[in-house]
């Protein structure tokens, strides 16, 4: 998935990430990262899950004139509200039980380089006042202390979430998203990169057979590259990485002719455990007219013939009484918001581009 262009700074050896692809909508993003890497300008870079939102990060920071110094990541969904603070801006001995020694933080850490904040989203309120004093005036102080220090630190986040309707609904700090949103920039997600599938797949084929010791590199047959054209890829690169992969590793010869893209399918279809568990569950659940508030229930039926709606479902395999049911919830929050998209993906408790995305399945019915 990398390609790597090494420059040579003082005694070490540094390595530009090259992600793959020839896409125009990939190319349109390249030029967008070189452009951008330059500026001494915080960036936003937004992108589903999978797209490879960290290496565009990386590159950001080796394209720029930081790149002889700290590229230090982290990631804030990872760490528990109390961690996270501690994390980012260090502590002193004492600060907190457990605190032996002084501990620098990422942002100390990365003065004079890039500091890359992945899922920023998910950082307390109480913290990005922090982060926005540090983004104002390049001082903070360590856990436990009143020194302040100054830091000299470029800032590149990436989420996933919808940062702009977060700010609208107060679960994100407005002042902090202006200073960081400089430039923002999409990831393009793979179902936008239909002519990259191929080049990606050749690339992770090549990858793993060179790792099973294969002779001859894993070929992709007609009908597994059509299959892997029509899938929408939820999980983009890395999903795309992990199905090639097992399909190489499964395959018996050098010709790769089926893809499987559920891991978790299961041959034998529902176990007997499983419906046992089924029964036993559907029976001691709570009676469905206690879950159904007084009035219209599912996109403006009665409770009677929401009730009867919910049954049918029941009744349906488990994939089918999924979507079933994940369309019913869309629509139902698009009637209820008047179609504003933003509002019912905070009503279904989503982000607007997994909204989107949900949506789109059900296209030709909503």
């Amino acid at each position: 998935m990398v390609l790597s262009d090494q420059r040579q700074g003082g005694n070490k050896e540094f390595s530009i990430p090259e992600a793959i692809g020839q896409s125009e909508a990939f190319l349109e993003f390249q030029e967008l990262i070189s452009k951008v890497a330059p500026i001494e300008r915080p960036v936003l870079i937004l992108g589903e899950r999978g797209t490879g939102k960290e290496l565009a990060a990386a590159k950001i920071h080796f394209l720029s004139k930081r790149w002889q110094k700290p590229l230090i990541t982290l990631n804030c969904s990872a760490l528990t509200s109390t961690l996270i603070e501690s994390e980012l801006f260090g502590y002193e001995k004492g600060a907190f039980t457990g605190a032996a020694s002084r501990h620098a933080g990422r942002f100390e850490k990365a003065s004079r380089g890039t500091l890359f904040l992945d899922e920023i989203g998910t950082i307390p309120m109480e913290v990005q006042e922090k982060i926005l004093r540090v983004v104002e005036y390049g001082s903070f102080e360590r856990v436990g202390s009143v020194e302040s220090i100054q830091v000299d630190v470029r800032i590149v986040a990436a989420t996933n979430a919808d940062l702009s309707l977060m700010a609208t609904s107060g679960e994100f700090k407005q002042d902090l998203l202006d200073r960081l949103s400089f430039e923002v920039i999409y990831v393009p997600p793979l179902r936008k990169r239909k002519g990259d599938i191929l080049v990606l797949a050749n690339h992770f084929s090549a990858r793993m057979g060179f790792e099973l010791g294969r002779e001859e590199i894993p070929r992709i047959s007609s009908s597994a590259l059509k299959a892997l054209e029509e899938y929408p890829w939820p999980g983009n690169i890395r999903e795309l990485k992990n199905v090639i992969e097992r399909a190489v590793y499964k395959s018996s010869s050098d010709k790769i002719k089926s893809i499987s893209f559920d891991p978790f399918d299961n041959p034998y279809g529902d176990t007997l455990e499983n419906k046992m568990a089924w029964k036993e569950k559907k029976k001691n659940a709570p009676d469905l007219d206690s879950l159904i508030p007084d009035g219209p229930a599912i996109d403006g039926l009665e409770p009677s013939e929401s009730i009867d709606i919910l049954d049918q479902i029941l009744k349906k395999p488990l994939k089918e009484a999924i979507a079933e049911l994940e369309y019913h919830l869309v629509s139902t929050a698009l009637k209820d918001c008047q179609y504003n998209q933003k509002k019912a993906a905070k009503k279904l408790g989503v982000s607007y581009d997994q909204f989107r995305g949900i949506k789109k399945k059900y296209r030709n019915r909503i």
